[in-house]
């Protein structure tokens, strides 16, 4: 079994936010308190160490009491940057990547993408979620993985690779089904944000 303490957990707050206006998507008010601390105080309980990955306000970032870490490239490359930020500062085996627009995720989360990531004897491990439309559809900034997949990560950003899902194939990957599609809902306008308020 994978214990918890063995993972970390990183809450994604580095992008433009450009659907949003290029506001600081992590600090919008959700309920009242800024959407990356909701992410954040979910994913705390579910993990050995938490920290946050922003580009912007760290000092704002950095009143949350957990580290705050930076993307290593400066062009706002996307959740991969973040996923590398995260993987460089990792102290563990595993890494947990959470956005900070979701902040509704399962509670057990973590726990069953471990539990799958052993049974399957996988280096990945990826929630995936049925749609209105019937169809399941895998979400891929949840992201369960080994901490040395660190240099796989490096070369396929280094070479331009900017899409999760073209990397997690290059590696063993197990996908983990979700039955409550809108614990997975993500706020990217402004109006997606007010209609998670009524969530």
């Amino acid at each position: 079994m994978i214990d918890a303490g063995e993972i970390t957990g990183v809450v994604l707050a580095g992008g433009r936010g450009s659907r949003m206006g290029g506001v600081d998507k992590g600090l919008q008010a959700h309920r009242g308190v800024p959407l990356a601390l909701h992410a954040l105080l979910r994913l705390q309980p579910q993990v050995g160490g938490v920290m946050i990955n922003a580009n912007r306000n760290l000092g704002v970032y950095e009143s949350f009491g957990v580290p705050v870490w930076p993307d290593a490239r400066s062009d706002f490359a996307g959740p991969l940057a973040g996923f590398l930020a995260g993987l460089e500062q990792c102290p563990t085996p595993w890494l947990v990547t959470v956005p900070c627009d979701t902040p509704d995720f399962p509670p057990d989360l973590v726990r069953r993408l471990a539990d799958a990531a052993e049974q399957a004897g996988a280096e990945i491990a990826l929630p995936t979620v049925r749609e209105a439309d019937g169809r399941w559809r895998t979400q891929p900034v949840f992201c369960l993985l080994r901490t040395v997949l660190l240099d796989s990560l490096l070369r396929f950003t280094q070479a331009g690779g900017r899409k999760i899902d073209a990397w997690t194939a290059q590696h063993r990957t197990v996908e983990v089904p979700f039955a409550d599609a809108a614990a997975f809902f993500n706020a990217n306008t402004s109006a997606e944000l007010q209609q998670l308020q009524g969530l």
